[in-house]
């Protein structure tokens, strides 16, 4: 198994190397490439949100997006969060596409993200089989009512 590499940006998104996923989220995380993917259910519209699994190294059992994660040196945005979708739940949209730039740095309990994280939206029409080291549980939800539960209860997300 190859070990999975972040690759490290200026602020103008040129890649400066790459690291080991492994040594990037720290008390101090270089700036990097990262995504982070909103999927909704096709029938009614819903948003499929995760809570990471207690196995993850940062935020365990934080409810998130749908995924979120790191593209290859050479790998599109778009490409790597089918990817992740696959891996962590066995999904495969039948759309899918980055709507947004997003850049932002936070530290929560001790780990710092720093990222270039575009936003992407996705079309599933089947429902997800989560795998247990990547993701803890989800819950399909209405965007607003999403929202909502963050406006109200933000150190769960």
């Amino acid at each position: 198994m190859s070990t999975e590499l972040v690759v490290l940006v200026d602020e103008q998104n040129r890649v400066l190397g790459t690291i080991p996923k492994s040594e990037a989220h720290r008390e101090t995380t270089p700036l990097h490439r990262a995504f982070s993917t909103y999927i909704f259910r096709s029938r009614d519209k819903q948003l499929l949100i995760q809570q990471r699994s207690s196995k993850k190294k940062t935020w365990p059992l934080i409810w998130s997006n749908t995924c979120c994660g790191h593209p290859g040196l050479d790998e599109s945005n778009v490409d790597a969060a089918r990817r992740r979708l696959k891996q962590e739940l066995d999904l495969q949209p039948t759309f899918l596409e980055e709507v947004a730039p997003y850049r932002y740095c936070v530290t929560k309990d001790g780990i710092m993200e720093n990222e270039i994280c575009p936003i992407l939206v996705g079309v599933v029409e089947h429902e997800p089989a989560p795998h247990p080291d990547e993701v803890e549980a989800v819950q399909w939800i209405e965007w607003y009512s999403f929202l909502e539960h963050i406006k109200h209860n933000p150190t769960l997300f």
